[in-house]
């Protein structure tokens, strides 16, 4: 019964550890946050699936880039002149707070119209949920300069499902 009960306790410990941990979804992948034209960040986005607590991080050249955030009136038309907020590091993370839709683009004169923005919609839950209406705009998270790795969700998961294993078996032979 003892035993039972450590493993129920173990895996519900796991459990919340794998809900808790976020993802980094670094923008535009290894070509980052540019104006070249070689990334479409719409289909980049259209692949990924946001949650709250995940991360968003632009990598980019700050001396020819910039990353603010604004309404989906703003993004639509490429107005950069009244952002949400605004980042400049050229190493922004941004952790995503609520469901809903974030606007993104670069600032410099033309970039947006060459394509470099991104809409980021973060799903209502953990499943594959519709997201919402583009009028629930999100509030700007803080800028860390930090780049945890892009899997953790699924490397400390698959982890702690083989730890939880290895406990349960050596705590079988234990009686």
């Amino acid at each position: 019964m003892a035993l039972l009960k450590s493993a129920i306790i173990f895996f519900l410990g796991m459990a919340a550890l794998q809900v808790s941990i976020a993802t980094v979804y670094k923008v535009g992948d290894s070509a980052g946050w540019t104006a070249m034209g070689t990334v479409d960040y719409k289909k980049w986005a259209a692949e990924k699936n946001f949650h709250v607590g995940d991360i968003i991080l632009f990598t980019y050249n700050a001396q020819y880039h910039n990353v603010k955030q604004v309404s989906h009136d703003d993004f639509k038309s490429c107005n950069a002149s009244n952002p949400l907020a605004t980042y400049t590091t050229g190493n922004d993370s941004i952790t995503i707070k609520k469901p809903g839709h974030l606007f993104f683009l670069c600032g410099f004169p033309g970039h947006c119209e060459a394509g470099q923005k991104v809409d980021i919609r973060v799903s209502r839950g953990s499943s594959m949920a519709p997201s919402p209406s583009p009028s629930d705009a999100m509030a700007p998270g803080p800028s860390h300069n930090s780049a945890p790795s892009h899997h953790l969700k699924g490397l400390l998961g698959q982890l702690g499902l083989a730890l939880a294993i290895v406990v349960v078996c050596l705590s079988g032979f234990a009686y």
